[in-house]
């Protein structure tokens, strides 16, 4: 039997965007795996005072049990109102079916990805609009994407980008109905985003600009927008890590991003960067440690300092509740 995202507590994203849109900033999109992200996501965004979309994955979702993740979105609103009555919603990042898109539907998820952008661009639209129409019967937001990002992040890689094309954009939305459009304007998946040694590009903001004169008002989304934070990667390296190369979005060019029509930036990579380095440390500062309470606990909380750090530097969604 179907499950509304009302009775859980959730929001779908129509009014967050349209806030954000009026205030200039972008609603975080942190993906999650287990309960120790969850935790520290919404402390992060109750004590900020931060509306939040808890993004999980198809392969998250087979990790975590989506009957189990609906529960620990119901526990995540009921945590969030302990500290503020944040608004919450529960979104699949990159769906690749419309078969997966409605399970989520009858599951409770409040938001939905379709992300046919390795199809053609007809093919495309014609899976989006099929997600939509089932979706908007149950009023869950559904977002499309036109371009490719590069990068591999979960299931979701690609070996090089295609930037969108916003003479593609007009007709995508009017056709599909979406209400959000994931664009690619240089950002990447995973940690590895740029050449090492080599300038970080900047991101396209000339493709941006001309996608909100096309689309005036219309949400528009960032995926692959983790900056990589070095003193993560400097961390996990120090106490055994190999991580080397890896370079992120320039914290500066996101929050420019944010104040235009940018409703939506989705970060994972920094979370797990976050949450590994503070794992590795506690283990090597007490290797006889077994207790995952001890080694997790320490990794919650730095998730929670990133989380603050992002919503009040970077996005701009602090103190918006």
């Amino acid at each position: 039997m179907a499950v509304s995202f009302k009775d859980l507590g959730l929001c779908n994203t129509r009014d967050m965007f349209a806030g954000a849109m009026a205030g200039k900033y972008a609603i975080p999109a942190y993906n999650f795996n287990n309960m120790e992200q969850l935790q520290a996501i919404i402390s992060g965004c109750a004590q900020s005072r931060s509306p939040v979309i808890l993004q999980v994955s198809k392969g998250a979702r087979n990790y975590a049990n989506g009957t189990l993740l609906r529960y620990m979105a119901m526990g995540a609103v009921e945590l969030a109102h302990q500290t503020a009555p944040i608004p919450i919603a529960l979104h699949l990042d990159h769906g690749d079916s419309f078969e997966l898109c409605k399970d989520c539907v009858d599951s409770g998820f409040s938001s939905v990805m379709i992300d046919g952008s390795h199809l053609s661009f007809q093919e495309n639209m014609a899976l989006t609009k099929k997600v939509v129409e089932y979706a908007h019967q149950f009023d869950v937001s559904v977002e499309g994407e036109l371009g490719v990002l590069a990068g591999i992040e979960d299931e979701v890689s690609s070996e090089v980008s295609h930037y969108t094309d916003p003479e593609e954009v007009e007709e995508f939305v009017r056709f599909t109905g979406v209400d959000s459009l994931a664009i690619s304007i240089g950002t990447s998946h995973g940690a590895f985003k740029f050449a090492p040694g080599k300038p970080v590009p900047p991101l396209r903001f000339d493709i941006l600009e001309e996608i909100e004169r096309r689309l005036p008002g219309f949400p528009i989304v960032l995926h692959g927008a983790s900056s990589v934070v070095p003193e993560y990667v400097d961390m996990i390296n120090a106490y055994g890590g190999d991580i080397k190369g890896a370079l992120g979005v320039p914290e500066e060019q996101l929050r420019r991003a944010a104040s235009s029509a940018v409703c939506k930036i989705n970060i994972d990579s920094d979370g797990r960067l976050a949450f590994t380095a503070a794992i590795r440390k506690a283990l090597a500062e007490n290797p006889a440690e077994f207790d995952p309470r001890k080694y997790l606990s320490p990794a919650r909380d730095l998730l929670v300092e990133l989380i603050k750090h992002k919503n009040r530097e970077v996005l701009g969604s602090a103190e918006r509740i």
